[in-house]
């Protein structure tokens, strides 16, 4: 992890020395890393398609087994499992995030330069941002991201990461520095506007547009 979190610093003091702002610095590293993801989005798409696919048979197994919870989830998961799909793949954009996530926060933790670094309404990007306006968007996007990259039909239980992951990291980002905030927010942001710039595809037949 130390190779990422030195490339990371590298590249925190280049877009530096072309912006004079460290705050742009962290949006220009945010796209940069989210292009390098990108491969890995192109393949969520392909996924979550193949979900989409699999909607009208779904819709059958919740008619069939409406009144029986535990097989219902049996059925499904058997479903997945016969065309190869992850139940779980909406989630991962967001866990391919956490080891940047992490080396961001391992950076920023030892980078002394960005101590009183101002940027909008922030006096000092190494410190949580005060107003909270970062941490409600970190968790805000966060979910919003999840949401709409999670497969339909999943159930509450496969649900929980949806709802607790957000929650985790608008705490998260309310205790550390708010250019890990800022970072995030930009990230989530990039994630869903790729996700509306890469529909998966049409309704299935037999949904309402």
């Amino acid at each position: 992890m130390s190779w990422l979190v030195s490339v990371m610093q590298q590249g925190m003091e280049y877009f530096f020395q072309l912006t004079g702002n460290y705050g742009i610095a962290i949006i220009i590293l945010t796209v940069v890393i989210r292009v390098v993801l990108l491969p890995f989005t192109f393949s969520q798409v392909k996924a979550m398609k193949k979900m989409q696919e699999l909607q009208p048979e779904l819709k059958k197994l919740q008619n069939k087994y409406k009144n029986d919870p535990q097989r219902l989830n049996k059925e499904t998961m058997e479903l997945w499992k016969k065309h190869g799909v992850n139940p779980f793949s909406g989630c991962l954009p967001l866990l391919l995030q956490i080891p940047f996530l992490w080396a961001f926060f391992r950076m920023l933790y030892s980078y002394e330069p960005l101590i009183g670094a101002p940027f909008l309404w922030l006096s000092d990007l190494s410190l949580p941002d005060p107003t909270y306006i970062l941490p409600v968007l970190a968790a805000v996007t966060t979910y919003w991201q999840s949401k709409i990259m999670s497969p339909a039909g999943v159930d509450a239980s496969q649900q929980t990461m949806l709802y607790m992951m957000p929650i985790f990291l608008g705490w998260l980002a309310s205790q550390y520095a708010a250019g890990l905030s800022l970072y995030w927010v930009v990230s989530n942001l990039l994630g869903i506007l790729q996700q509306y710039l890469m529909p998966v595809g049409s309704p299935v037949k037999g949904e309402s547009t």
